[in-house]
């Protein structure tokens, strides 16, 4: 169950005061009939509301799941007093909605970035116990070698000490300089510091997947769509 006024701010993008303003001025009916009681209960998945006579379209949804391409240059936060953000980028069409990234990458890498207000599912797939796999087109200034691969395979032990979970790399070019790696696990800069063990550097970095779901390939850089449930569902299955 849900207040009125918080039910119609959520579904029409109106703040709280506002949204009671209108339900007070008898702009809104609920099942037909006019109603002026801003905290009058209602049923958020069943209820039917009108504002200004014209019924309110979609189903509610609790929380919006988002998938992005995130463009190089743009920062995987919230919020940042200098940089654009990944919720920069769809703000505009969310204003009452709390979102945030599930996930990070850098700012100079770029991909499938997952935007949502759920807090529940984001612990859930970045939890290591979960084993939601990351899978990342990576490009490197040096070749692939076969000690990066069974080490990658055997789990990378970074300079600092720290012991990582194994990952999988393999060739994606000729050269073994594009390479893909599959990794269950997050760490600060992970890839480039387990490349870096291996005296490789890291030229550039696209995250494809994220558990069996992949970056929608008709999305350009910057782009982003919302997610249908069996979507949702494919990023646990990976």
């Amino acid at each position: 169950m849900m207040r009125l006024d918080k039910y119609l701010a959520e579904r029409t993008g109106m703040t709280r005061s506002e949204s009671r303003k209108a339900v007070t001025k008898g702009r809104v009916m609920v099942g037909g009939m006019v109603c002026r009681k801003a905290d009058t209960q209602l049923d958020e998945h069943a209820a039917e509301v009108a504002l200004d006579g014209t019924p309110l379209a979609g189903a509610y949804q609790a929380f919006v799941y988002i998938m992005l391409n995130k463009p190089e240059g743009v920062v995987s936060a919230s919020r940042d007093k200098r940089d654009t953000t990944v919720v920069d980028l769809v703000a505009a069409d969310f204003p009452r909605r709390e979102l945030f990234p599930a996930g990070r990458l850098d700012k100079t890498s770029t991909g499938f970035v997952l935007l949502t207000d759920d807090g529940t599912f984001a612990h859930d797939i970045l939890a290591p116990k979960r084993h939601v796999s990351k899978t990342y087109t990576v490009v490197l200034d040096t070749p692939l070698t076969e000690q990066m691969r069974t080490g990658f395979a055997a789990g990378v032990t970074l300079a600092d000490g720290t012991a990582l979970s194994p990952a999988e790399v393999t060739a994606l070019s000729a050269d073994g300089c594009t390479v893909r790696v599959v990794l269950k696990q997050g760490v600060y800069h992970q890839i480039k510091r387990m490349f870096g063990v291996y005296g490789a550097g890291v030229n550039a970095l696209h995250r494809d997947a994220i558990g069996g779901l992949a970056l929608d390939e008709s999305l350009a850089p910057g782009q982003w769509r919302e997610l249908t449930a069996d979507e949702v569902a494919k990023i646990t299955t990976g």
